[in-house]
């Protein structure tokens, strides 16, 4: 795995030494300043700058729909990127709205996609296996997922990336994310199985006994990272977590979107321990068992909208929440400044 530096104590204790200069009672705009802290502690930037905003939207294909676990049919996938491609897409709308880039990458859609200037294919396989009847992917793929979103991240903060998130579009893709917190978390399936694309309660209950299915079948170990991937992942999922890494690696923050995303950050983790601190969580998913898989990596979501589209939908709104607390470091006046009285 790649080397990851630890978070910059110099340039957050710059960053927390001038939160208390700013014209506000110590700690009254809360969240902003930690965050606006580990920016700096991320970045090495004692007043960190988010100019170029990147939210990168990985799509691949699950053998696992064969089992009845979504409400909508596979080829929504591909049909989704040509969305994404057009601009016509929640996340697109979002990225707009705060001044970013959307990089869509296929990663192995279960269709053979048109080509397009702006898609980006880092295929893997045609769609993961029926992890319900055997392992997702193999080894090798599970490792080729890992490297293809190292070199997207990579690729993107070397042309000028100050910040990447992380979104998804794959129909079943719930399903494995589901058995990836299952298999790192030791969660039962009943407790983070949600109802994906819209389930009614015979479908969710299918749902969860696939997932378990799918875990007895595989046995994923716990403590292997690429194991658990290769077992019951998928690539967009593997994908994310290498984008991860290799962020980190860099010293870029990442804005998590929600469960799918949230998968592909522990699998990160596991692999790599010291990423966490570079990971930022955008939200809590309205996804069944999110909140479990955010307490298990230890990262308080920024926001809760009820919301559970994916797209890194709200990876984008926790980015402007991140800009925010960058502008409030950098551009609220001192007390010395603006001529106002500090505590006595």
């Amino acid at each position: 795995m790649l080397p990851i530096p630890p978070l910059d104590e110099t340039a957050m204790a710059a960053a927390r030494a001038r939160q208390n200069t700013l014209t506000k009672p110590p700690g009254s705009l809360g969240r902003l300043e930690s965050l606006s802290v580990q920016l700096a502690g991320i970045t090495g930037q004692p007043i960190p700058q988010l100019r170029d905003k990147v939210i990168v939207v990985m799509a691949a294909d699950h053998g696992v729909v064969a089992e009845g676990v979504s409400a909508y049919p596979q080829e929504v996938t591909a049909q989704m990127v040509g969305n994404f491609l057009a601009g016509g897409a929640a996340i697109n709308v979002l990225a707009r709205h705060v001044g970013a880039r959307v990089l869509v990458v296929d990663m192995g859609v279960a269709a053979e996609l048109p080509p397009h200037p702006r898609l980006i294919s880092r295929r893997v396989g045609c769609g993961t296996a029926n992890m319900a009847m055997g392992p997702a992917m193999t080894r090798e793929q599970a490792l080729a997922a890992l490297h293809a979103g190292m070199d997207i991240a990579a690729a993107a903060v070397a042309d000028g990336a100050d910040i990447l998130a992380t979104g998804e579009m794959g129909i079943g893709n719930t399903t494995a994310a589901a058995a990836v917190a299952c298999a790192l978390g030791g969660f039962t399936p009943a407790t983070v199985v949600g109802r994906g694309t819209g389930l009614d309660d015979e479908g969710w209950r299918r749902k969860v006994a696939v997932v378990e299915r799918a875990l007895a079948v595989n046995r994923p170990d716990p403590d292997d990272g690429l194991d658990v991937l290769a077992k019951v992942g998928g690539f967009e999922i593997g994908g994310l977590a290498g984008l991860i890494l290799a962020a980190a690696a860099r010293r870029v923050p990442v804005m998590m979107d929600g469960f799918i995303a949230t998968a592909a950050a522990m699998i990160a983790v596991r692999l790599a321990p010291a990423c966490r601190d570079y990971l930022i969580a955008a939200h809590c998913s309205q996804e069944t068992g999110h909140r479990l898989m955010l307490d298990w990596l230890g990262l308080p979501p920024l926001l809760d909208l009820d919301m559970r589209l994916g797209e890194g939908t709200g990876a984008a709104l926790g980015i402007s929440l991140a800009e925010a607390a960058c502008k409030l470091l950098a551009e609220m006046a001192t007390f010395a400044e603006a001529g106002v009285r500090d505590r006595s």
